[in-house]
């Protein structure tokens, strides 16, 4: 055993030194010395009050116990044994320093509860029933129900000490006695007033348990959540009695224990069974012939604490109502007038894109796409929404693994791929606004002077830079380039002391004999930036989509951070990865260097009373948000998770009134559909349609904005009721607005163009035919754009050969009311639909340079000289097609060739 301890206590020693070397080398080292240094004055305050409290109380109850007899009874072994034991103060003394130590290192661990109370900072809101401010809930009472259970557990303890040491002082005397008063009174006057104090004591501390019982029950499960009708009128009452029982039924135990009266302790022992008897039977009761009767008019002023409270909590109670006629009829003017929509419409998903930026921009098989990233840059003077991937280093996939390759060689990513969301080569791939090694980009927003990647999410062991063997760069032709680490990041290797523990800390025996390794080498750890960020602050809650930036030539990674709790009086509670809360709000923005691993905190919500008290706890370990610099504040986003977790709890709480609330009679819920996969037969793979981020004029408004939009459609229908947006530019960041539907007028939702979509014969017909031919058809999800007061729905289909892996974007659907049209373009979509026709887009081909001026698709126009040209163009496609045996774009050609001269007939 005490090698175990040992091998323990070593590899906590280890564990903490690397790692503060770590901190320091971030410039942390302040969390680690407040967390080491709050551990060890609250470990030393508890060890010596329990020590000093368990000796003085043994001292006592050990007075006059030399020569204690204890007698085993001839019946359990065959003879009569007897032990005489002298007790010393040296054996008590022992006894009490591993108790005081046990307790000491449990309570040690409450370390941030106790900060939290010291740190504490107002709500400056009350709760709806006992009107203390929620400061009182979150900070104050665990401390104080801490300390409750401390004194209880130190109380206890005690007891049983004074017990065993009594029942050892009467010795032969007690195996006599066979009744519970004879056994009483065989026990001295002394030792009596001693456990009787104990108890009363106890006690006490049990009517305080009692008393701060009673604040909870604003987190009650009832009708709604908190404190309902039959908690106020009966369990609270009671609760009063029980802590007034608690407090005399101390008072009676002690003094009969003290004049041994075994017919209070009983009378008592009663007394306290029937109150909690009590405690169940009137409040059900009550709730069963009282409130279930009348159960809206008695609960209506709880349910409106708990609509009230809810919407605090999730940070919806300043949304924004708008309402929307949704009678207004979209024209070809609208489609112009909200031009830069247009030329933001996502017809690229995340899945897709993924697989064919890994098909095409991978490059080597060692480098890899982790996840695909949505962010807008300002790019010609316009906002453009583009889809942005890290090509980060998968050293698993290295063809040779040695540890020199796997830690020394092979030590970064390199540059990025990103594409516009809505721009597609003739060959159905995306159009790279940022491409290959180097990387190459037209665009000074996307233009890369720093393009390594040491830090990332795939990144997950330890690397050496500076070292002898040079690092590999990046691939050029047949030949390799190699580079030297040029950063600060990563602890430096200055000693052999250092090398020894880090050695031992990874498990690498190579760090001390490695002729490579140099006094000029750093060691990096935690390369993984969700890792890196929990390790440096484990109070803060983080966002499950970190996002990749450009600024000023460098990469940087954002991950919003979240404080949360589960105690707001009255709140519905919910689950964020695993952990229950009903109050959560994005108050921090973390910003990781990519190539420096440089990891700043941004205060993103000063209104935060969580994130007020820890940054009281850590003084300079957070930033003010005004001092990042412009670059990085304007790709600050809203957070997906929270927003999601919004969206799920407004779905419900947007119903203000108690009636409509308790009937939820206007409940909304979030769509479902198909996933991407086509379902000729009946749709049985259904997902809830999540939200998007869009680039568009909201109604109302007079530019184009990003935004973050989830639609809602009323519970068990289809139609479309709302959508609820978060702003993400300028002043209007965090800002919620919702735009309602009315009631009496239909707007399809999702699930119903979807439907109808899948049954327009021509959709349905072609999707089988490329079914046919060894492809497979990959429907993207339904987005619903707002456009003025109505709706536009619009949907990308992916054609992937049956053996490979390169989707390419063949067609776009557009519907809108009862109009359905697809076609190759989203702008002949449109134009099939509305009138409108865009100017031939000039895509760069996947192996040609990126153009330094691309053409933007979707220009707008309805002269007869372009729709002259345009028809020229299919007819021109159409013979090209003939010429290469390709019938089946011959045929489509064609039959848009005949819809073109139609519509000139017409005019």
């Amino acid at each position: 055993m005490l090698f175990g301890l040992c091998i323990l206590f070593f590899g906590q020693a280890l564990s903490f030194l690397t790692d503060w070397w770590f901190f320091v080398q971030m410039g942390y080292q302040q969390i680690i010395v407040t967390s080491l240094s709050s551990r060890l004055i609250i470990g030393c305050v508890v060890f010596l009050i329990s020590l000093i409290w368990f000796f003085t109380h043994i001292l006592i109850a050990s007075r006059a116990t030399q020569n204690i007899l204890i007698m085993i009874p001839r019946a359990w072994l065959g003879t009569a044994v007897d032990f005489v034991t002298n007790f010393s103060r040296r054996v008590l003394l022992i006894g009490s320093v591993i108790l005081s130590f046990v307790l000491a290192l449990g309570f040690s661990s409450n370390w941030f509860t106790i900060l939290r109370f010291i740190n504490s900072v107002s709500f400056n809101t009350n709760d709806p029933l006992f009107n203390k401010d929620i400061s009182f809930y979150v900070f104050k009472v665990p401390f104080y129900n801490l300390v409750i259970q401390f004194g209880i557990t130190l109380l206890f303890l005690t007891l049983i000490g004074v017990l065993i040491l009594s029942l050892l002082k009467i010795g032969k005397r007690m195996l006599g006695q066979r009744t519970l008063s004879a056994f009483m009174s065989s026990i001295d006057k002394g030792t009596r007033i001693h456990v009787g104090l104990l108890i009363l004591v106890l006690f006490i501390l049990f009517s305080l348990q009692s008393y701060f019982s009673i604040f909870s029950l604003v987190y009650s499960d009832n009708l709604v959540y908190g404190a309902g009708f039959t908690d106020v009128t009966a369990l609270i009452p009671l609760k009063y009695i029980s802590i007034v029982l608690m407090g005399l039924a101390g008072i009676f135990l002690c003094f009969s224990i003290i004049t041994n009266r075994i017919k209070g302790i009983i009378f008592i022992s009663v007394l306290i069974v029937i109150n909690s008897v009590l405690q169940v039977v009137i409040p059900g009761f009550i709730q069963q012939f009282i409130v279930s009767p009348n159960e809206l008019a008695k609960e209506t002023p709880y349910i409106l604490k708990n609509i009230d409270a809810t919407l605090k909590g999730y940070n919806l109670d300043s949304v924004e109502v708008k309402s929307l006629k949704a009678d207004k009829k979209l024209t070809q003017q609208n489609i112009v007038s909200n031009e830069v929509t247009m030329k933001n419409v996502r017809l690229w998903d995340r899945a897709p894109l993924l697989s064919t930026f890994s098909q095409i921009q991978e490059i080597r098989t060692y480098y890899e796409f982790g996840q695909i990233d949505n962010s807008r840059y300002i790019i010609d003077g316009e906002p453009r929404q583009i889809m942005i991937s890290a090509r980060e280093m998968a050293t698993n996939s290295l063809p040779s693994q040695t540890w020199i390759n796997r830690h020394l060689t092979f030590t970064h990513g390199y540059g990025i791929a990103a594409s516009p969301v809505n721009q597609v080569t003739t060959q159905g791939l995306p159009v790279l606004f940022a491409r290959d090694i180097p990387t190459k980009s037209s665009y000074p927003e996307l233009t890369l002077t720093r393009p390594e990647i040491y830090y990332g999410e795939l990144t997950n062991d330890y690397i050496i830079t500076n070292a002898k063997t040079k690092e590999f760069s990046y691939p050029k032709g047949e030949e390799n380039i190699y580079a030297n680490y040029e950063g600060n990041g990563g602890v430096p290797m200055d000693s052999f002391f250092k090398k020894i523990l880090y050695a031992l800390r990874t498990g690498s025996i190579e760090l001390l004999f490695s002729s490579d390794i140099t006094n000029q080498s750093r060691i990096h750890l935690y390369r993984n930036i969700v890792e890196r960020v929990q390790t440096i602050a484990p109070f803060i809650h983080l966002d499950n989509d970190p996002y990749i930036v450009v600024n000023d030539g460098k990469l940087y990674w954002i991950i919003d951070g979240y404080t949360m709790t589960n105690r707001y009086p009255y709140s519905q509670p919910s689950t964020y990865n695993g952990e229950s809360m009903n109050y959560i709000r994005n108050s921090v923005k973390v910003v990781i260097d990519a190539y420096n691993g440089t990891t700043s905190y941004y205060i993103s919500d000063k209104t935060d009373p969580l994130i007020q008290t820890i940054a009281r706890i850590f003084p300079n370990v957070f930033k003010d948000l005004s001092t990042i610099s412009a670059g990085l504040k304007s790709q600050i986003r809203y957070p997906e998770d929270i927003f999601k977790l919004q969206s799920d709890i407004y779905r419900t709480y947007h119903m203000n009134q108690a009636q409509n609330f308790y009937n939820r009679e206007d409940q909304w819920e979030i769509p479902s559909i198909a996933s991407d996969q086509v379902v000729q037969a009946g749709e049985t793979d259904v997902t809830a349609v999540a939200p998007r981020h869009l680039v568009m004029k909201l109604p109302g408004e007079t530019k184009e904005e990003y935004v973050f939009m989830q639609p809602f459609t009323p519970r068990g229908k289809d139609n479309l009721s709302a959508w609820l947006v978060a702003r993400n530019d300028g002043e209007n960041y965090g800002k919620l607005r919702v735009y309602r539907f009315p009631k009496d007028s239909l707007v399809y939702g999702p699930k119903q163009i979807i439907a109808r979509i899948n049954q327009e014969p021509s959709i349905s017909q072609q999707i089988t035919l490329w079914d046919q031919h060894g492809s497979q058809v990959i429907q993207g999800p339904l987005l619903v754009i707002p456009i003025d007061e109505s709706v536009l729905y619009i949907r990308a289909l992916y054609l992937q050969a049956e053996n490979g892996k390169i989707p390419e974007l063949k067609r776009v659907i557009v519907a809108y009311e009862d109009m359905i049209a697809m076609e190759d373009t989203l702008s002949n979509a449109l134009a099939k639909i509305f009138g409108v026709t865009s100017q031939s887009v000039k895509e760069s081909s996947q192996n040609s340079e990126i153009s330094p001026t691309p053409s933007v698709p979707n220009t707008i126009h309805t002269d007869q000289s372009n729709i002259t040209l345009e028809a020229q163009s299919l007819y021109d496609s159409a013979i090209q097609a003939q010429k290469d045996g390709d019938w089946t774009t011959y045929g489509e050609k064609i039959k848009k060739l005949g819809e073109i001269l139609k519509q000139m007939k017409n005019k």
